[in-house]
């Protein structure tokens, strides 16, 4: 009951106040919010009509930032460019005898990396055991180098 009687004396100066407004749909009439000639634009030139592609920076003279970087030349232009180094983990170096030093030749010669994939450069993870001294040229990582080093062999690289 109590409820009802404060609904019935609501007083207009009480009410909540209502700040969001729909947005103005450029261009769709006059009962839009903004339609009729213009519509906002302004009365002519370049944003009058459409809006400048996306990468224009202002001036005809300017080159825009897309022109401005080096092109890439050559029949490979479109082909993405190479990615990560190959990995190799310690498990598939454990075939290798005792004191061999390993290095990427040996890896291309062993089959492990083809001599494609080698421009993109190999590194070394530390997945697997490994239990004959090693001496590695190849980037490693901290677990790699440790097990190395544990098992006897050096990491130069």
């Amino acid at each position: 009951m109590r409820r009802l009687k404060n609904l019935r004396h609501m007083l207009l100066n009480n009410l909540l106040k209502t700040t969001s407004k729909k947005k103005k749909r450029i261009g769709r009439g006059y009962g839009s919010g903004k339609g009729g000639h213009t519509v906002g634009r302004g009365q002519k030139g370049q944003n009058s009509r459409h809006q400048p592609f996306l990468l224009f920076e202002g001036k005809k003279t300017q080159k825009s930032l897309l022109r401005r970087l080096p092109l890439l030349r050559g029949k490979d232009k479109l082909k993405s460019q190479p990615g990560k180094a190959v990995i190799i983990n310690l498990d598939q170096l454990k075939h290798f005898p005792a004191q061999k030093k390993i290095s990427l030749e040996v890896l291309i010669k062993e089959g492990l990396v083809e001599k494609d994939e080698a421009k993109r450069g190999v590194k070394i993870l530390g997945r697997g055991e490994i239990k004959k001294p090693l001496e590695v040229t190849l980037p490693c990582s901290k677990g790699a180098r440790g097990k190395i080093e544990k098992a006897g062999g050096k990491v130069y690289a």
